[in-house]
């Protein structure tokens, strides 16, 4: 987790800026003393530490490059240190000797800055104002990207092409002969110089994208020749993808045409599979172009900085959908009210935006259900298995450092400890994937549980699956990544991307739904059913462990909420100090729950009725809950989403009717009004209104 290992870590980083200190300190001592074994030592051990922490510790590296000690600075302060060492050799003449070598190394570096500047002209001229998927982009030019190396990795390229230099004037060091020294300038040379005309090539017509008016140009023509009418705006950090992620497939089974609209360039690559074109706008003034589309409706699934921006297009319908409903405060939130619809599963969040008193009316709430829920399997009674599985599903910190937030701090353990404790509990730990982003409480309390559960495990033995089961597993999992991610080279940049990302395949959503439901079966049959499992990555999703589940045990969250379509028994751990009473009166998503004190003592009773459901008293109120909190089931919500869609394009459809009404009617009027003037005025006057008229 995030907070996992940061101590270590650090340790580890200031190991190695000790170490380069040193490394220069010695190189430096042993060109000046001169101590011929500690110079050349000193000299190669420098250059080979940077070249590692290049590739293993990059970021303090870029610490270094903020304090002005980059890259170039510390190659460059090597190689003067490598010259003056060699002045205090005997045998090696400056003026006669050393001047050659020195000037050839200026040439290098000379090289080393122009290649430089060659890499920002091409970075710019690879630079389109937006950035599609699932989009034929064929028309903008697009070609592969130049070498990494080249192209992005200025530093490292100079490190590498440094090598030979560092190696053939450390020869010359050992046997005082200069010629080794220039022949490892020469070859460095030759790469510097060459690797630069080899990248000038990307600045000639026939590898150039086009220009930014050109593009947009372009961009607003596949708008009128694709006719979107509804898509889905997402701005967001790397960790948040999964906010948009889980609306794909809703968006997709959408009357209309569908698009996502993004405005962070890395997100693009950070939405899963679907074949809904993608575009990705980071300018607002480009943004605005999507006024003039027959874009109708956006729907968000979150509150964003820049959502303001998009909200100033008034002809495009606004409405939040979320990413999940809870009865945190954050699921009702004041921003809502700048949108023209606020969608909500049930009845439940309708009364919560009410109780809350924060602007949003009631005309504006509009109940659609959650359509993502239809893959989670029903209730079917009591556990058949040997084990019964429990899911432990905490949700983070928060940013309010309200201690009822997260369950993992002050009650995950304990939680954890008491169901190890049963022998017939099969434990599957799911935490939020930002646990440990605020509160690094919360990451330490992480990691202690998952190393519990390795424990248990360890300590646990019985039948395992056999080995066709692992290699059913790495043949479903090629088979999905070969539907769901792209192969790029590591020399692929934006735009390379944008060309191998064009025009899905027919059928892909269809294969990729069949590819994602034999992986998740072949994942289960690769464990052994007693084993614990930690499941921290983005597969499976929350709702393949629904259905694993038989009991869910987590916060005051949107999981509760979606697991409520099971109808499962489900508990809620209670960290916010307030009386059991106090708490199901505050969050109604608890209300048929079983509430769980910090010291999981409940947990023993807890499992005895899951197994046993004639002693589950709350069957009952989790049907009733169920309705209050997501909505009837009838008609399906995907039915209601897809209708309230609809509505709201003709709402928009409405709207652009009156305000074209309204421009075609002005000039009429004032005609009419000028001609009733001209008819009822005296002659002067008259012709003095039909001479201005006229001009």
């Amino acid at each position: 987790m995030p907070s996992a290992g940061i101590a270590p870590r650090r340790a580890v980083q200031l190991a190695a800026l000790f170490a380069m200190m040193f490394a220069f300190t010695a190189q430096l001592l042993g060109a000046l003393l001169p101590v011929i074994p500690l110079f050349i030592a000193a000299s190669v051990v420098n250059l080979a530490l940077d070249l590692v922490l290049a590739h293993l510790q990059p970021g303090l590296l870029a610490l270094l490059g903020r304090i002005r000690f980059d890259v170039t600075v510390r190659q460059l302060l090597r190689d003067m240190l490598i010259l003056v060492g060699l002045l205090h050799i005997d045998g090696i003449n400056p003026l006669e000797e050393q001047a050659p070598l020195t000037i050839t190394l200026l040439a290098f570096y000379g090289t080393h800055f122009v290649c430089q500047t060659v890499a920002v002209l091409v970075r710019r001229s690879r630079s389109l104002p937006f950035v599609t998927r699932n989009i034929d982009a064929g028309a903008l030019g697009l070609t592969d990207a130049p070498p990494r190396l080249l192209y992005r990795q200025t530093g490292r390229r100079l490190l590498r092409f440094s090598v030979p230099t560092t190696a053939g004037l450390m020869v010359t060091a050992v046997t005082g002969n200069v010629l080794w020294g220039g022949l490892g300038l020469a070859v460095a040379l030759l790469l510097s110089a060459g690797g630069t005309l080899y990248l000038s090539t990307w600045l000639l017509p026939g590898k150039g994208v086009i220009d930014e008016q050109r593009a947009l140009a372009w961009l607003d023509a596949w708008l009128a020749a694709y006719r979107p009418t509804v898509g889905m705006y997402f701005s967001g950090g790397a960790t948040s993808a999964y906010q948009a992620n889980m609306w794909l497939d809703t968006l997709a089974s959408l009357d209309g045409k569908p698009i996502i609209v993004l405005r962070e360039r890395f997100m693009v690559q950070k939405i899963e599979a679907t074949d809904i074109p993608i575009v990705c706008i980071p300018k607002v003034s480009h943004l605005m172009r999507l006024e003039h589309s027959t874009l109708k409706v956006l729907l968000h699934p979150a509150n964003s900085g820049k959502t303001s921006q998009i909200l100033r297009i008034p002809s495009i319908k606004h409405a939040f959908i979320n990413h999940g409903e809870s009865d945190k405060l954050s699921s009702c939130n004041p921003y809502a009210k700048a949108y023209d619809e606020v969608w909500v599963a049930g009845p439940a969040a309708r009364d919560r935006y009410q109780l809350a008193d924060i602007g949003v009316e009631d005309k504006d709430v509009v109940e659609v259900g959650r359509p993502q829920l239809a893959p989670i399997r029903p209730y079917e009674g009591a556990p058949l298995a040997r084990y019964t599985t429990v899911l432990y599903a905490p949700t983070w910190e928060g940013w309010d450092g309200n201690p009822g937030n997260t369950s993992v701090i002050l009650a995950g353990e304990n939680l954890v400890r008491a169901l190890l404790a049963d022998p017939a509990v099969r434990l599957l730990y799911k935490p939020h994937p930002m646990t440990g982003s605020v509160e690094p409480r919360a990451g330490a309390a992480d990691a202690r549980i998952q190393a519990m559960i390795a424990e248990a495990n360890a300590r646990r033995g019985g039948a395992l699956p056999g080995p066709q089961a692992a290699a059913e597993l790495a043949r479903r999992t090629a088979e999905l990544d070969r539907l769901t991610t792209a192969d790029f080279r590591k020399n692929a940049d934006e735009l390379e991307r944008m060309r191998l990302q064009g025009t899905p395949e027919e059928g892909r959503a269809a294969a990729v739904e069949a590819a994602v439901a034999a992986w998740e079966a072949a994942y289960w049959d690769s464990f052994p059913e007693w084993e614990h499992q930690v499941i921290t990555t983005a597969r499976p999703g929350i709702f393949a462990c629904f259905n694993q589940a038989d009991l869910l045990i987590s916060d005051v969250s949107s999981v509760v909420s979606d697991y409520l379509t099971s109808e499962k028994p489900y508990a809620v751990a209670n960290t916010s100090g307030m009386s059991e009473d106090d708490f199901r009166a505050a969050f109604p998503t608890v209300r048929a729950a079983t509430i769980l004190a910090p010291d999981a003592s409940g947990v023993p009773a807890l499992l005895d009725a899951v197994r046993s459901p004639e002693r589950d008293g709350l069957a009952a109120a989790r049907a009733e809950l169920k309705e209050y909190l997501l909505g009837p089931s009838d008609p399906p919500s995907a039915v209601r989403f897809n209708r309230a869609a609809v509505e709201l394009c003709g709402r928009a459809d409405e709207r652009r009717r009156r305000m074209e009404s309204r421009l075609s009617g002005i000039p009429v009027q004032r005609s009419q009004q000028d001609a009733t003037a001209a008819e009822t005025a005296p002659n002067g006057t008259g012709g003095a209104s039909d001479t201005t008229a006229t001009v």
